[in-house]
């Protein structure tokens, strides 16, 4: 993960839509509401009880028959693409969106709506820098059943490719790109979500497109249009009549491009890729993609990026001359031996600190613990990441003599592998939130000789010495 030169946004105010939901025809109200840095996107379900959160999150996907869809603790949000791909189309990294439905309004089948409302908002800059994965390896995934394919490879900013090919004559091979995001808005956002006649039917023999209607998805004729499915298609779309347009699709609807069956798909790749909960610094090449393809890919690429955060050990001059040495720390920290269990700060910044501790055999807790196989204690690897944020939320105070650091929670506290005797440990922590009213709650990672040993979610507050 990366730390741009650029700062993180999110909108000015509330901005509300209103519509109904393409599959359960429900009336629906949609709120885009600001959030502070490091929120990224978050659905809320203002109609349920507890009004629950949902992070945008691709390990939440639990169905992409008809659209992306969420699911945590049994709360759904349907149709989740184009609100995301218009909030990555925009560059606008945290939103909440609260919603009284399970499902998002369809307007008119694309982002296009969406783009409106949050540009009326305005966006906003946020104190905190961006953060973006920048892709250095070709990275794929492929449904062997299907055929589809997305492949991500380094570029120097973020463009998508898509391929389609649905094997029909009346939609044939189909190409679209974006160069950059800031093309978003005028070349994708407004193209709209197709079906086939023959979907189209399986929906409404199964009452799955309820708020549907001939200006929210374009619909290609790939079969012969029977008098019983016409009579069908008036009835659910509440036409006179209906009929199919010299180029195959059905009336009522003007394609605003040729290729828009290629340009939407896009912007569901956007959408769908939008739930990695990362920005990414590559180019996305998707042949014959789809929701389920996308989403496994994002989760493939969400579990990579944790991953390579996990073991991106700090590159450090261990010889190097010190930022903090022992004699510096404990001016800072109240802790003395046998209780400091860090040598030296190396990094201090106002969102992340880096130290390190030399494990030798004359350690006092060694006497004790296996002393014929003499492992350092986890809880004391933690207790060192604890001290090494300590230094950083510390450093926020002119006096930091006059204070102590007391712990308030612990959370996926992990330990991967034993430290011994002649280990060089390097503590590395990353803010989670800002710091506020004393209150550090960090990303804490720990290192023995180039290997990642233990993590944890952290979270202390300083208090006065009275």
């Amino acid at each position: 993960m990366t730390t741009t030169d650029f700062k993180q946004t999110t909108i000015s105010k509330d901005v509300s839509l209103t519509g109904v939901g393409l599959h359960t025809g429900n009336d629906v109200t949609l709120v885009f509401k600001p959030a502070p840095a490091n929120h990224g996107y978050k659905f809320q379900r203002v109609d349920l009880e507890g009004q629950p959160v949902i992070e945008a999150d691709a390990n939440f996907v639990t169905d992409t028959k008809r659209g992306t869809t969420l699911d945590k603790n049994g709360v759904h949000i349907n149709t989740c693409e184009h609100v995301l791909a218009a909030l990555v189309g925009l560059e606008i990294d945290n939103c909440l969106i609260e919603i009284d439905n399970s499902e998002p309004p369809i307007m008119d089948g694309s982002s296009k709506f969406f783009i409106e409302a949050l540009e009326k908002a305005g966006i906003d800059s946020l104190d905190e820098n961006r953060k973006e994965y920048v892709v250095k390896d070709v990275i794929s995934y492929r449904d062997e059943e299907t055929g589809s394919e997305i492949i991500l490879m380094p570029s120097d900013s973020y463009q998508v490719t898509t391929m389609v090919d649905f094997g029909t004559k009346v939609l044939g091979t189909q190409n679209a790109t974006l160069e950059k995001l800031s093309d978003f808005k005028s070349e994708i956002s407004d193209s709209r979500t197709f079906s086939f006649l023959h979907e189209i039917e399986m929906l409404l023999e199964h009452g799955l497109i309820k708020g549907g209607d001939l200006n929210n998805a374009i619909v290609y004729v790939d079969k012969e249009l029977s008098s019983k499915t016409m009579e069908n298609l008036k009835k659910a779309f509440n036409k006179d009549n209906v009929s199919v347009k010299p180029n195959g699709i059905l009336d009522n609807l003007t394609l605003h491009y040729p290729n828009e069956a290629a340009r939407h798909k896009l912007l569901d790749v956007i959408g769908d890729l939008a739930l990695v909960g990362t920005r990414i610094r590559g180019k996305v090449i998707a042949n014959k993609p789809g929701h389920y393809v996308n989403t496994q890919f994002a989760k493939k690429l969400s579990k990579l990026i944790k991953l390579e955060a996990r073991n991106n050990v700090p590159k450090i001059d261990l010889n190097q001359e010190p930022l903090m040495d022992v004699v510096k720390i404990m001016e800072v920290l109240p802790h003395r031996p046998p209780f400091l269990l860090i040598d030296k700060i190396f990094e201090l910044s106002d969102s992340h600190v880096i130290g390190c501790k030399n494990v030798t055999m004359n350690e006092q807790f060694f006497n004790g613990h296996f002393p014929g196989a003499p492992v350092m204690p986890g809880v004391l690897i933690v207790e060192a990441m604890a001290q090494t944020g300590g230094i950083l939320v510390l450093s926020t105070v002119p006096d930091p003599e006059n204070y102590l650091t007391f712990f308030m929670k612990m959370d996926n506290v992990k330990f991967k592998r034993k430290v011994s005797p002649g280990d060089t440990l390097i503590f590395k922590c990353d803010l989670i939130t800002p710091i506020r009213r004393g209150i550090c709650h960090m990303q804490a990672y720990a290192y023995a000789n180039g290997v990642l040993c233990a993590e944890a979610e952290l979270m202390a507050q300083i208090s006065k010495v009275k």
